[in-house]
């Protein structure tokens, strides 16, 4: 039975995000937000709030992912990670609960994200990753996504790399921090993947798929370095994108202090 103590719970979660409509709840719509609180509804009895580290899109996947919530049921964290597990969907999973502060946020105590976008070169792209890569076998210009990657790094403005949010109506600042910007071959042959590796202290909606999609409008000989950091610019008029597709896109880990 529910005590009356509240605890506060915390989540290290892993998703292939093909299947849902990104994470928030949606009506009518499957999302992991969604999914997850239907377990814990079971659980404690009631409707359970669940609030993760950021708002990944739809087919977006997520390694590392962070969220807490508030529990009156006393069930021991190992017991209730197997629960979970037992409700959730097998593209679902609970890596670790913990007990964490009463006051833990996993958006507002983050400090730092790290994001990795996986882009497949090889010719015939198997059928077992097309799910979890963009397929690009066509010629690109590495050496220049290379080079352009790390002019990202610092503090910048990124409204053009932000697509339109609901919340801009608010005000909110766009300027974030990254901290590394890396773009690399895992592998050397042209079987191999592409990486793009961003840590920030926050991301916007679509940044890190329209900041791929800047990187490949380069690597094809579209943009020159100038007209990349023209992008920096917050007085910038050049529209927003071309987005990469999400499926290769993984939202790596969190961390905190």
């Amino acid at each position: 039975m529910p005590s009356n103590r509240t605890r506060r719970i915390r989540l290290l979660l892993s998703y292939d995000g093909t299947e849902y409509h990104g994470w928030q709840i949606q009506p009518n719509l499957p999302t992991i937000q969604g999914e997850i609180e239907t377990a814990l509804a079971q659980i404690e009895g009631e409707r359970i709030q669940l609030h993760g580290s950021g708002r990944t899109d739809a087919g977006v996947h997520a390694v590392g992912q962070v969220a807490a919530f508030d529990l009156r049921n006393p069930i021991p964290a190992g017991n209730l990670r197997r629960a979970l597990n037992r409700l959730l969907p097998r593209d679902i999973r609970v890596l670790e609960v913990t007990e964490a502060q009463t006051d833990f946020h996993p958006r507002f105590n983050a400090k730092r994200k790290t994001y990795e976008y996986r882009m497949l070169r090889a010719e015939v792209c198997p059928p077992f990753l097309r799910r979890y890569v963009h397929h690009h076998p066509y010629p690109l210009n590495e050496e220049a996504m290379i080079a352009f990657a790390p002019l990202l790094d610092g503090e910048h403005d990124f409204s053009i790399f932000a697509a339109a949010d609901e919340k801009d109506e608010l005000g909110h600042s766009k300027v974030r921090t990254i901290f590394s910007s890396r773009v690399y071959r895992q592998g050397s042959s042209e079987d191999d993947l592409l990486i793009y590796r961003v840590t920030g202290s926050g991301f916007l909606k679509h940044m890190v798929r329209n900041i791929v999609g800047v990187l490949l409008e380069a690597g094809k000989g579209n943009l020159t370095q100038a007209d990349f950091l023209r992008r920096l610019d917050p007085y910038c008029q050049i529209p927003c994108g071309p987005a990469a597709p999400a499926r290769g896109l993984f939202l790596i880990n969190v961390e905190y202090e």
